[in-house]
């Protein structure tokens, strides 16, 4: 039997919650956007990446997450994984802002677990995702790996993950631009520390986003998508963000920022108005001759799944 496991894109820090909010993206299409993983029993072990961008991945199968993943399930389940045929259909783009390691993290994960019927539970499944993101990230944190693999917008704290409403007035543009910037890079332009008046100002923002979300106070939600701590050291990172961002905000976006590290650019706007400002962030980008693609979604509330 072959399994199929799917696992979508995401954005970390959802502007106010800097390593701690993350959110699953869910194209209004109904497509599909995220990476899978295949597997089945085999006579022997094999790996294959294949899709659009498994040309950027390592060239050695050792140094790939989907491998590490198998080490990291071995540990948690205690036993060692039958031969397997493992095939990465590498569909997000790396290094984008996308949660394209979590994605394929948290596939091969879920394939794996349904390919021996292991039944682990979704928090060691988080851990074991986490692991192997860590590696490529550089540090552990689950505001990727969490919406990835149990779907909607997450607050991740403690090494847990708590699930916050998401107002379903609202979707989310977001742009994918032909850029790269590892998550290593954008880490180390931060500063390793803050004014204490920031400091108050970011947990402030933060606690009343969480708080706007869970009494749907729609104006509060608006007033607290803003970036305190990443943004404004990131911003030079990715050339034509500013222009998105400004674009965006023009088209009638309530809040545009980085999606993670970026370079992806996400804006939260009511439905009337998501496709104007898709096109807006499109066209922000060209303006520095940056070309990039651009997709309306809403919250993915599944997660990861095993596909029909």
């Amino acid at each position: 039997m072959t399994i199929r496991a799917y696992a979508p894109a995401s954005m970390g820090n959802v502007a106010a919650g800097f390593d701690v909010l993350g959110a699953a993206f869910a194209p209004i299409d109904g497509s599909l956007w995220g990476d899978i993983v295949e597997v089945e029993l085999a006579d022997a072990p094999s790996f294959a990446c294949v899709g659009p961008f498994a040309d950027r991945l390592p060239h050695n199968p050792a140094d790939n997450l989907v491998l590490k993943v198998k080490t990291y399930f071995e540990d948690a389940w205690r036993k060692p994984l039958p031969p397997l045929r493992i095939v990465l259909h590498k569909l997000l783009p790396v290094s984008s802002g996308l949660g394209s390691s979590s994605a394929s993290a948290v596939a091969a994960a879920v394939a794996f677990d349904a390919v021996v019927g292991a039944h682990l539970s979704r928090d060691i499944l988080l851990q074991v995702a986490a692991r192997a993101e860590s590696d490529a990230s550089g540090a552990v944190h689950l505001d990727n790996v969490a919406p990835c693999l149990l779907g909607g917008l997450q607050l991740c704290a403690d090494g847990r993950a708590f699930a916050l409403p998401w107002p379903k007035e609202l979707l989310v543009a977001v742009a994918s631009p032909q850029l790269e910037l590892a998550t290593r890079q954008a880490r180390a332009v931060l500063p390793r520390e803050v004014p204490l008046s920031l400091a108050i100002g970011h947990a402030a923002n933060l606690a009343h986003l969480v708080h706007a979300l869970h009494v749907h106070d729609l104006p509060s939600v608006r007033a607290c998508l803003r970036d305190l701590i990443a943004e404004p050291h990131r911003a030079s990172l990715v050339p034509g963000f500013r222009q998105a961002q400004a674009a965006a905000l023009a088209a009638g976006a309530w809040g545009c920022s980085l999606s993670g590290a970026g370079p992806a650019v996400f804006a939260v706007a009511e439905p009337q108005a998501a496709a104007a400002v898709a096109d807006a962030l499109i066209a922000g980008f060209a303006a520095v001759g940056v070309p990039a693609i651009a997709k309306v979604c809403g919250i993915d509330t599944v997660g990861a799944r095993v596909l029909p």
